[in-house]
């Protein structure tokens, strides 16, 4: 893989991991929840608008796969604690986002290259812990739903390309005059 490459890689964990934080948020909370989880869904609701802001698409990527599943009261209230202690680290953000505009501007550094490779190689551990945590709280048959999910997504994502290909426009073949 090249760097680009595994640099959106990494983006796309930490912006799963938010959509994740934002999923779980966004169900509904037990009756006996504390007010701040309340209050931190109308900040969360308020600054990101009613259908995710500026990335609406990208916040709920990571969990789609779950919503349709019927979880229990105790479930939603682990994948909450699953999302609070997964929380994306705000330096560790802004350290990628120094790297890429560092890459972006041609001066990227060996050692910035080294610690691109070491933070990617943490998200895609911490993505591994991420799905291990919520498929252990699930049950044997919403896992099943889940896999099937899955599978059904795949093959519409493998349509989709296929159509694209078949979409391209083809290669201009010079003519001989």
């Amino acid at each position: 893989m090249s760097l680009k490459t595994r640099f959106f890689s990494i983006a796309a964990l930490a912006i799963a991991t938010v959509s994740f934080s934002t999923f779980v948020s966004a169900q509904e909370t037990p009756p006996n929840a504390s007010d701040s989880v309340q209050s931190q869904e109308k900040r969360d609701r308020k600054a990101h608008g009613k259908r995710g802001g500026h990335d609406k698409g990208m916040r709920h990527g990571g969990m789609r796969g779950l919503r349709g599943i019927d979880l229990t009261d105790a479930q939603k209230e682990q994948l909450r604690v699953i999302r609070e202690s997964n929380r994306p680290n705000e330096g560790l953000r802004q350290e990628m986002k120094t790297i890429a505009q560092a890459k972006r501007d041609g001066t990227i550094t060996q050692e910035q290259q080294d610690r691109l490779k070491a933070l990617r190689s943490q998200g895609r551990e911490k993505a591994e812990t991420l799905r291990l945590q919520i498929e252990g709280i699930l049950t044997t048959d919403q896992r099943q739903q889940l896999e099937t999910r899955n599978a059904e997504m795949q093959k519409k994502r493998e349509e989709r390309r296929q159509l694209r290909q078949q979409n391209k426009p083809m290669a201009e073949k010079p003519t001989d005059n």
